[in-house]
């Protein structure tokens, strides 16, 4: 088999968080996995990401760290379009906003733009008209195909972990505890898991930032905190992966009684890696990352 001929890779993603993130941060491990498997195989890859970022390839920093900025949006869009408008490069994938390939979508080069929430209509129908056939799509589940579904240029490509990073063990103590990881918000479900852990009887670890904003706050105040005894509930702040890796392998199970429609959910993927088994609500994306029985259970309430 004759080796696999190096390309130029331009990957764009979102300013606000760097590659790899030390906390919250799924997109970023996603990327930050892709950096490093393009470069091992010989591809020279440049990043366009938040200045913080430490990944071996050649970095871009954004000059702007908000995307909800319609200034910062523009001296990003300008950093990545004057970068790859002047070299040639074999294919630009976007993980960060459709808007800042807007000035290279008509041009001939492949583009790829993965999206790891619902994708817009409309921005798929406006980015796919100023293409002209040269942008494709991915999703990281088939429930985030959705309406797109059937379309010759979307791919289910679904996301993973680096198992060395992770400690896979296959038995835990008789009173190990339930594991939450996640933001510490409503739709996550916190309050949840420690309404199962209380009618259970098994302790409850969780783990995960509480989002800014004052909705996020008392949402903590009154649902988590007034439970965390720092014995059958302990509330342990956000965590690194070396932190991260030891909670989840010595976790009986992670709970996932997500309120919203995950579309992949990259701590399931850390847990099974740990060997830890999934109990979360089956909606969204769950049942084609925990299968019913085997790696954990799919529940309707």
């Amino acid at each position: 088999m004759s080796p696999v001929q190096p390309l130029r890779i331009a990957i764009t993603t979102d300013p606000e968080i760097p590659v790899p993130p030390t906390h919250y941060g799924g997109i970023e491990r996603i990327v930050d996995l892709l950096v490093r498997g393009l470069v091992k195989r010989g591809h020279d890859v440049t990043l366009f990401a938040h200045r913080d970022s430490d990944v071996p390839c050649t970095i871009v920093p954004y000059p702007g760290l908000e995307s909800q900025s319609k200034r910062d949006l523009l001296f990003n869009m300008w950093t990545v379009s004057s970068k790859v408008l002047r070299q040639p490069y074999d294919l630009v994938h976007s993980f960060g906003r459709l808007a800042y390939l807007l000035l290279m979508l008509p041009l001939r080069m492949p583009k790829l733009m993965s999206y790891q929430r619902p994708a817009s209509p409309r921005s798929v129908s406006w980015g796919e008209r100023l293409a002209r056939g040269t942008l494709n799509f991915s999703v990281p589940s088939r429930f985030l195909l959705g309406s797109f579904a059937g379309r010759a240029n979307w791919y289910v490509v679904h996301n993973g972990v680096p198992i060395a990073t992770y400690d896979f063990r296959d038995e835990v103590d008789d009173g190990a505890p339930l594991m939450f990881l996640g933001k510490v918000e409503d739709i996550k479900g916190p309050h949840l898991a420690i309404e199962v852990a209380l009618r259970s009887g098994r302790s409850l670890v969780i783990a995960g930032n509480v989002p800014d904003g004052p909705q996020h706050r008392a949402f903590f105040d009154e649902k988590i905190s007034p439970h965390v005894d720092g014995k059958m509930i302990q509330y342990v702040g956000p965590v690194t992966d070396v932190q991260k890796n030891d909670l989840l392998g010595g976790a009986a199970a992670f709970l996932m009684p997500v309120l919203w429609d995950e579309g992949f959910g990259i701590v399931m993927a850390e847990a099974l890696a740990c060997g830890t088994p999934i109990i979360g609500l089956n909606r969204g994306a769950m049942p084609e990352v925990v299968e019913d029985g085997v790696n954990g259970f799919l529940c309707e309430s």
